[in-house]
């Protein structure tokens, strides 16, 4: 039997997936540039060189060749964190998306995405062979609903899965996003059982809202203390 071109479909209905973000750029969510200015016309000069090379807002004007304006999500919860998921991409890419063009990474549970996360950074520290660092992470949940490709079963797709590069991977996105896929879901490299989602469009990303924070500590270790925090309850009035 000969390998399909692309994985099948699957209707997905899947509530509270995980997406954790450095907890520097989550606490800002307008702009980091706030406590740098000491008076409103300072603040209006520092706005003016952030937005001129501020890839978010270039893509809320249509001036990013990776994704259109038309696409991205406006006066909904968090809608700058949302957009600028896909605004940011890595200039290598990520599993699913290249460096033109992001997507919302998220797993169907708390502990696949901090497995993916300290992944990342301790291969970062792993390259200046230094495991002493305390990083905070912010956790957004979101809701999802639709009809996404689906290879955690589907033969054939094995490449897209290699632990060590994304070639085949980021191919199939790049076929798959042309021919108008929601995303893909697919079983986690670094987390065994745990499950990802790779969404490609902003429109999909609903009831995005804010939760705990996590606080991940290497001491010498390549593997890191887990310590969270849980979000502030609201009061009632």
């Amino acid at each position: 039997m000969a390998t399909p071109r692309n994985p099948p479909l699957a209707d997905i209905r899947q509530q509270d997936t995980c997406r954790l973000l450095p907890s520097r750029f989550a606490d800002q969510e307008d702009s980091v540039l706030a406590p740098l200015a000491d008076s409103p016309d300072q603040l209006a000069d520092l706005f003016a060189l952030d937005n001129a090379t501020n890839q978010r807002l270039a893509a809320e004007r249509g001036l990013m060749a990776g994704i259109g304006v038309d696409e991205l999500v406006f006066g909904v919860p968090h809608f700058r964190i949302i957009n600028a998921a896909y605004a940011y991409p890595r200039p290598e890419g990520s599993r699913f998306n290249n460096g033109l063009r992001g997507a919302w990474y998220c797993a169907f549970d708390i502990d696949t995405a901090l497995a993916e996360i300290i992944f990342h950074k301790t291969v970062e520290y792993a390259e200046i062979d230094y495991f002493h660092d305390s990083v905070d992470y912010q956790l957004f949940l979101a809701d999802f609903s639709g009809r996404f490709h689906d290879i955690r079963r589907a033969a054939g797709f094995k490449s897209c899965l290699d632990p060590a590069s994304y070639i085949a991977s980021q191919a199939l996105a790049e076929r798959l996003l042309e021919e108008g896929s929601l995303g893909i879901v697919y079983p986690s490299v670094r987390h065994p059982g745990g499950i990802n989602l790779a969404c490609f469009r902003p429109a999909l990303v609903n009831n995005v809202r804010r939760t705990d924070a996590f606080r991940l500590t290497w001491s010498g270790s390549p593997q890191p203390a887990v310590k969270r925090r849980a979000a502030k309850k609201s009061r009632r009035r």
